[in-house]
């Protein structure tokens, strides 16, 4: 059985930082075996800790590059570095780009790594989920089971020929 970890990054009191957070709770509801969620609402750096023993991890977390706000931005890091543009202004003070390229480094990256980056509008204390973030999460949902079923399929066929 494949192990695969999906981790929503972000902080409940600023905003469009929490839309990580809100797609893993969203997701806890309907998950297939072997599928876990974690949360972080701190530093990136924790990444590392939580993927262990995993297979496959998705990486949901805000994103501020100046596209659109509720713009979905989906990544594999294995193939190449995360663009450090697309985390300009991360209220963690470790981005996951940082713990992603230290894990590359220290040889700790999992087998299939996808991140997710919702661009973001409103990081303000206190403030809520943007509209047009709101309306990007169905959407960040949709592909990340998409993602969940190809690893599943893809353990499947290693199984197979093995």
């Amino acid at each position: 059985m494949v192990r695969i970890g999906v981790i929503g990054i972000g902080n409940d009191a600023r905003g469009d930082d929490a839309v990580g957070l809100e797609v893993a709770r969203r997701l806890q509801h309907d998950l297939p075996e072997g599928v876990t969620i974690r949360e972080i609402c701190g530093e990136g750096l924790s990444l590392l800790d939580r993927w262990q023993d995993t297979d496959a991890v998705i990486v949901i977390d805000a994103s501020y590059s100046g596209a659109a706000p509720g713009s979905i931005h989906r990544l594999e890091p294995l193939t190449q570095p995360i663009p450090k543009e697309l985390y300009l202004c991360s209220t963690h003070a470790f981005g996951v780009g940082e713990a992603i390229e230290l894990a590359r480094t220290l040889d700790q990256l999992p087998s299939h790594l996808v991140v997710y980056g919702i661009e973001g509008k409103q990081f303000d204390i206190g403030s809520e989920l943007s509209a047009d973030v709101r309306l990007a999460v169905p959407d960040v949902i949709r592909q990340v089971q998409q993602d969940i079923a190809a690893f599943r399929t893809q353990a499947r066929g290693v199984q197979g020929h093995a």
